[in-house]
């Protein structure tokens, strides 16, 4: 039986994969500064796709602008959407006196339920 043990690979030791052969799409890369850091990140695209104007920096986590021509690219946050609260959204719907009328009357209601409970049940 020892004889006829199978042979293997241990996982993870090396791939049976070769680059032969293989094509590469075609990479731009694009250097990214840290204002905060003052670093500077060089990152690699598909030459297709859009790169973004905006990365994080891999030294400090904050926001890196993309370099163009050494100059650092402009970014337009103009068209952003600012993050409603709940409350927010709740003043679109009904106006201040509105929501104290509801807010004393719901108090009302939670006062006199309770003067109604029996105590010790």
């Amino acid at each position: 039986m020892a004889d006829r043990s199978l042979r293997g690979m241990r996982l993870g030791a090396q791939s049976l994969q070769s680059e032969e052969g293989v094509t590469f799409s075609p990479r731009v890369s694009h250097t990214y500064l840290c204002a905060a850091c003052g670093r500077e990140t060089v990152m690699i695209f598909s030459a297709d796709a859009e790169a973004p104007d905006e990365w994080e920096c891999k030294h400090c986590s904050q926001v890196a602008t993309r370099l163009v021509d050494s100059v650092p690219v402009v970014v337009d946050h103009s068209d952003e959407k600012v993050a409603r609260s709940h409350w927010d959204m709740l003043l679109e719907r009904r106006t201040r006196a509105e929501l104290e009328e509801l807010l004393e009357e719901r108090l009302t209601y939670l006062r006199t339920r309770r003067g109604q409970q029996k105590i010790g049940a």
